[in-house]
């Protein structure tokens, strides 16, 4: 079975960066749709972005132009780069994996966007 680990969440100032990345277990990372989501106090857990096997990637609009997702199938990672992070991007952030070992959540990564 697939675990999923992140990290690199934080606390950052309105405008800065930060990166989060997602560390695979086991032998099918190579054949899976990885994403990431994020939910917000209050609020439905919401698509970020997502990158397919082959690389096509899709993004939420709130986020396009400013977040880039990316994938190592070599190192079986997964990366979300966050820049001109606003206060709207604080959330805990979750790495998704969609595959051969079905549907797998990793355990959140809070990133707060103070003001």
């Amino acid at each position: 079975q697939v675990q999923l680990v992140e990290s690199g969440g934080g606390l950052v100032q309105a405008g800065g960066s930060l990166r989060l990345s997602c560390a695979a277990s086991g032998s099918t990372f190579s054949s899976a749709n990885m994403g990431w989501y994020r939910q917000a106090p209050g609020k439905k857990r919401e698509l970020v972005a997502r990158i397919s096997t082959g690389g096509v990637t899709n993004y939420a609009d709130s986020v396009k132009g400013r977040f880039t997702i990316s994938r190592d199938n070599a190192k079986k990672t997964v990366s979300l780069q966050m820049n001109s992070l606003k206060p709207e991007d604080t959330a805990v952030y979750y790495c998704n994996y969609l595959g051969l070992d079905g549907i797998v959540w990793g355990q959140g990564t809070q990133v707060t966007v103070s003001s």
